[in-house]
């Protein structure tokens, strides 16, 4: 299979004296020292169980493909989560295939050559998104095979391997959806992908809670920048930069955009414009999580005062967050409902905001289905699966997840949080603009849950004293 060269409209032309120089000279530098990855193990004990699930049946799984960012720039890829839990290989447009007999193949884009004759030649030189001079090497066949303990083919071989019907994860890789017709178990299939990563083997709860430890250093790197970040007029950017600096440092990048959000910023749930000044007199909301290299994200939220110290207004409404986030982890074990750790945190919160005079109904009656009308407050769910996507799991059915029961393995996280907005009329003014989250990641264990982020305090005095230790 032949492919057009990806060149710029503004590429100095080769000449065939340049391209026959190109084409010689080169040594040969196939690496025989190669391990395989720390999860190939697992990606195999995973690719057994698809197999079993779906028997006597074709399986595809995409990795996905470049995406445009601007004109001939390309965002950073990074490969399907249902793709790296089955393979480990990170590589653009790979396709592993599980055959009838339950024995895999992953399809890659081999290196490229450096004295074939014509387009496939230059390659390595010219083409902007595949090229090895303009991205980088990538593994050969062998070492591929190496990496990740599986058969490994050429990509140009997919379309033979791929006759008769299949199950294919579409919507990740149109050229691959073009080559198999569409199964009427394609939706059961990514529903599967999604369920089956529900709970975690030992190597991705380990691998998670390194996520969690580098975020707890991004955490204390931004505390540390606080008083620098107040000297600029977008102080939230600027630390969004030294998280960010962290988690490429220690992993893949940030899991998703950090949420930096002071003042009233914070009211905003996903607020991930980071622009805004800071002001000492403000609590800072930080969402963020580091993601590995290997593509396991933490997601842990904090709310500070900028000034080290709570206002007591701020500490009324943290201290009510910080209350219904205890009675929500103390829900957690195994057997126990996913919804429980929720329905647990917003009874707090609809008591909490009875007692205030802001919610004029008692909780029992604002918590009917019916009602609801303490969410004005607070709106969104306290919690959700984690592992390679933040919210992981998400093609799963609700009776597996929403409206299922927690087992051992299973990493979730817990984060209630009030979000009082500054134009709310029907609440005090001294209340308006003040948003606190805090979130934190678990792992259900055989007899309860372990709290993974438990390097960062979350009582309020806790708070105080470690921002004291960390501010200079």
């Amino acid at each position: 299979m032949t492919e057009k060269l990806n060149t710029g409209s503004h590429d100095l032309p080769v000449s065939e004296a340049l391209a026959a120089f190109m084409g010689t000279g080169w040594a040969y530098t196939h690496r025989d020292d190669l391990t395989a990855l720390p999860q190939a193990a697992y990606t195999a004990k995973r690719r057994a169980a698809l197999a079993a699930r779906f028997p006597g049946e074709r399986l595809v799984v995409p990795s996905g493909t470049l995406k445009v960012r601007s004109n001939d720039s390309d965002y950073r890829f990074r490969a399907h989560s249902a793709f790296a839990y089955l393979t480990g290989d990170q590589e653009p447009d790979d396709v592993l295939v599980v055959e009838p007999s339950g024995t895999a193949t992953l399809f890659l884009r081999p290196r490229s050559p450096r004295s074939a004759p014509g387009q496939a030649g230059q390659e390595f030189y010219r083409d902007r998104r595949y090229g090895e001079f303009w991205v980088g090497r990538r593994p050969d066949l062998a070492e591929a095979e190496s990496l990740y303990l599986i058969d490994c083919a050429p990509i140009d071989r997919l379309g033979d391997a791929l006759t008769g019907p299949a199950r294919v994860l579409r919507g990740v890789d149109a050229s691959v959806d073009a080559l198999v017709s569409p199964h009427e178990g394609d939706a059961e299939l990514e529903t599967f992908l999604s369920e089956m990563r529900l709970t975690k083997d030992e190597w991705e709860v380990a691998e998670l809670q390194f996520s969690v430890e580098a975020t707890v250093r991004g955490f204390e790197d931004v505390v540390r920048a606080i008083p620098q970040a107040m000297t600029h007029r977008r102080g939230e950017r600027y630390l969004e930069g030294i998280f960010g600096l962290r988690s490429r440092l220690e992993g893949n990048a940030v899991g998703y955009d950090s949420i930096v959000a002071s003042g009233a910023h914070a009211c905003v749930l996903h607020w991930i414009r980071n622009d805004g000044a800071l002001n000492g007199d403000d609590l800072l909301l930080l969402d963020a999580g580091v993601e590995t290299d290997a593509l396991y994200t933490a997601d842990v939220t904090r709310t500070l005062p900028l000034s080290g110290r709570f206002s007591p207004v701020q500490r009324q409404v943290y201290e009510l967050v910080y209350r219904a986030q205890e009675a929500a982890i103390a829900t957690l074990r195994p057997g126990a409902r996913f919804r429980d750790f929720h329905l647990a945190a917003m009874r707090v919160i609809a008591e909490g905001l009875h007692d205030w005079g802001v919610l004029k109904i008692g909780a029992d009656e604002a918590m009917e289905p019916g009602s609801g009308l303490y969410r004005r407050y607070t709106l969104c769910s306290s919690g959700h699966m984690l592992g390679l996507d933040v919210h992981d799991c998400a093609k799963a059915r609700a009776e597996a997840y929403l409206d299922g029961v927690l087992e051992e393995g299973q990493v979730l996280t817990v984060e209630p949080g009030l979000y009082l907005q500054p134009d709310d009329l029907t609440l005090p003014p001294e209340l308006r603009g003040i948003g606190v989250r805090i979130e934190d990641d678990l792992v259900i264990t055989a007899d309860g849950a372990r709290l993974m982020s438990s390097g960062l305090p979350r009582h309020p005095d806790e708070v105080e004293a470690w921002m004291a230790r960390l501010l200079p």
